[in-house]
């Protein structure tokens, strides 16, 4: 049996994800856009995903547009709102975001700097918390986007969101957000809630198997009035704003994520944030008893931190060397990003909290989601000592 905590990278599909989708797949097949019977029963059941969807963000259904996921999400809103606000808004081709994006944001936002836009990085505290006066230094009137993730996806840390919402709305700046770690678990109708159509909040990425949907599924909730210029060219589905045939059933599948987790989202908060301290006090306590320097990543527990993760380095010794010894006895963990997993790199998000190079290659991340027991976080203590024994440089 493998005790699995790497909810980050992905959470496995819930039972009534699996229920709604079913019929999706093997009984109303017909492409939504199709105007016979079928076509149109598909196309009942998507827009009934589309409205679920957006009662779950606080938004209307029509500024929902269905994607493949997080990272098309993300590129959507970079590569889409920044150059159309500066068509429709004659604003400067400047984009700002933080140093500790996803790369889904940071490699548009090197795609935009290719085409000669001028784009501001802003650096982070030592927990990852994002600079808010030098935010406010380059954020000017003349921005065309600001793009800052809701909460990290190798730290956990969320971000002051309501203070980079209000420096935006000030300005009158579009504020984009990479909410794929966080929709399981935080409200994102208090997120939507932070915008206007003057400024703040104008688009939130979301991405269905981080929350027990389906892989290949995610959306950009794009406010009402925001620019967007389509990247994917095609039949113009989602309104001209994203080519190509919608799958239903990832849509059923996603709506049925967000509500749940919408539904369950107190008590699941509660219940992952005691797994999780548990954990925490457990990792850095073996390691006290080991000799070893366990450093926990991000903002301590509690509410500037997401209630499922837990990330640490262990300077001196080898974080590949941990995980493989944990995988070994059942465990499984990650070193941070799934994404940058083949890459030989340190992590850019621990590189730019300030940790040395060696340091940041010791990481070791354990997250926790839906399926996750004490059996879970017991698993990883017990296989611990052993693995940490092992790993001395």
């Amino acid at each position: 049996m493998t005790h699995y905590l790497d909810h980050a990278a992905t959470s496995p599909p819930t039972r009534e994800v699996l229920e709604a989708v079913w019929p999706y797949l093997v009984q109303v097949t017909a492409n939504p856009a199709s105007v016979h019977t079928p076509g149109q029963q598909a196309k009942e059941g998507l827009e009934r995903a589309r409205a679920t969807a957006a009662s779950a963000l606080g938004c209307r259904p029509g500024e929902v547009v269905l994607t493949s996921g997080g990272t098309e999400s993300d590129g959507l809103a970079v590569l889409g709102i920044a150059p159309a606000v500066v068509a429709a808004r004659g604003r400067e081709r400047h984009l700002v975001t933080t140093a500790v994006e996803h790369s889904a944001v940071l490699e548009p936002a090197r795609e935009l700097e290719r085409r000669g836009w001028r784009v501001d990085v802003v650096g982070v505290d030592g927990e990852g918390r994002v600079d808010l006066p030098a935010l406010s230094e380059l954020v000017t009137e003349r921005t065309a986007l600001v793009s800052v993730m809701h909460a990290n996806n190798e730290v956990g840390t969320v971000q002051p969101l309501a203070g980079v919402s209000q420096l935006c709305a000030e300005r009158g700046v579009a504020l984009h957000v990479d909410a794929v770690q966080s929709a399981g678990v935080l409200d994102l109708r208090d997120l939507w809630s932070l915008g206007a159509p003057a400024g703040g909040v104008a688009a939130v990425s979301v991405s269905a198997h981080k929350l027990g949907g389906l892989r290949g599924s995610g959306l950009l909730a794009v406010r009402s009035g925001t620019p967007l210029e389509p990247v994917a060219l095609g039949g113009g589905q989602e309104r001209g704003r994203r080519s190509g045939t919608v799958d239903v059933a990832s849509a059923v599948g996603l709506a049925t994520a967000l509500s749940a987790a919408a539904a369950r989202r107190e008590h699941e908060v509660a219940r992952l944030a005691g797994l999780r301290d548990r954990l925490v006090a457990g990792v850095l306590e073996v390691g006290s008893q080991a000799g070893v320097t366990v450093r926990l990543t991000g903002a301590a527990p509690g509410p500037e931190r997401l209630p499922g993760h837990a990330s640490f380095v262990l300077p001196g010794l080898s974080g590949e060397v941990v995980l493989a010894e944990l995988d070994l006895a059942g465990v499984a963990c990650s070193s941070g990003s799934a994404c940058s997993a083949d890459s030989d790199d340190a992590s850019h998000v621990l590189l730019a909290m300030g940790l040395s190079d060696d340091a940041a290659r010791t990481s070791v991340r354990a997250t926790l989601g839906w399926s996750s027991t004490d059996a879970d976080v017991d698993a990883l203590l017990d296989a611990l000592p052993t693995a940490l024994t092992r790993s001395r440089l």
